[in-house]
């Protein structure tokens, strides 16, 4: 399916200024009123590059309506990616820590609200994002428009650390989901490391979230295709993309209705 390209300039109030989401939409002229659902996707510490604009080009090729936020809006300006170099990586570290966690959560809001208010958008919201972005889709499946996120390596929910004050309670806010996860980690990545895995996992349990765990045998950032420093591997990304599209197809394109009683447990039989 071929896409379309666009952007719009949003006002926010916590951050102040305006946030730029570029929207990825299927083109078929001939259906002007076909609906989608939304996927929001959220950005590494470096904004929207090159890597995330085709991960948001394969998503809205397979039937979905995207919408991609910058993340460091209020302190970049507008249409400003981030260097994947040294100084780049230092400068993102640096906002990530700066930016009010309300500011993160308004902008996640407000995305949402673009899709949801668009005239192809079918109502239901996907929500996707690496790294950085991974914790922010995390954080943005605590609204209950959401119906299915996919987190990849999202890092310092286990630490904490998100935000001005370091003040991030996304674990304890974890209970608030209502969708399903699909939760992708490399077994390798230094960023998140088995400890903080295991916490991750442990209190997705103890709350009785919905959520499929994935721990594949890869690094920090294996679906970047670019800047990966020796990361990338094109078949992981492959297979955890499939993943992503099963999750997304089940929960945002089929009409299931309302759930009728408890889910059958499973039968202990070989």
């Amino acid at each position: 399916m071929l896409v379309t390209e666009s952007f719009v300039d949003i006002p926010t109030t916590v951050a102040q200024g305006p946030m730029r989401v570029y929207l990825f939409a299927p083109n078929l002229p001939q259906y002007p009123d076909a609906k989608f659902p939304g996927v929001a996707v959220f950005t590494e510490i470096y904004q929207v590059t090159g890597p995330l604009e085709r991960f948001c080009r394969q998503i809205a090729s397979q039937g979905y309506l995207v919408a991609c936020n910058e993340s460091f809006h209020e302190f970049e300006g507008q249409g400003n990616p981030i260097l994947y170099d040294a100084e780049g990586t230092d400068r993102g570290n640096k906002y990530k820590v700066e930016k009010k966690l309300e500011a993160y959560d308004e902008d996640a809001t407000l995305t949402i609200d673009l899709l949801m208010g668009h005239k192809n958008c079918n109502g239901k919201i996907g929500v996707t994002g690496m790294c950085l972005g991974g914790h922010l889709a995390f954080r943005a499946a605590f609204d209950p428009r959401v119906q299915a996120a996919v987190c990849y390596f999202a890092t310092d929910i286990h630490s904490h650390t998100l935000g001005a004050g370091k003040n991030d309670d996304s674990l304890e806010r974890s209970k608030e989901i209502r969708g399903e996860l699909l939760m992708i980690f490399g077994k390798a990545d230094t960023h998140v490391p088995r400890e903080g895995r295991d916490l991750i996992r442990k209190t997705l349990d103890d709350n009785q979230i919905c959520f499929s765990w994935w721990e594949v045998q890869a690094q920090h950032a294996f679906i970047r295709d670019e800047m990966s420093k020796g990361r990338y591997d094109a078949a992981l990304a492959k297979v955890c993309f499939d993943g992503l599209l099963e999750l997304f197809h089940r929960r945002l394109y089929l009409d299931l209705g309302q759930p009728v009683g408890l889910a059958p447990k499973a039968e202990h039989v070989c």
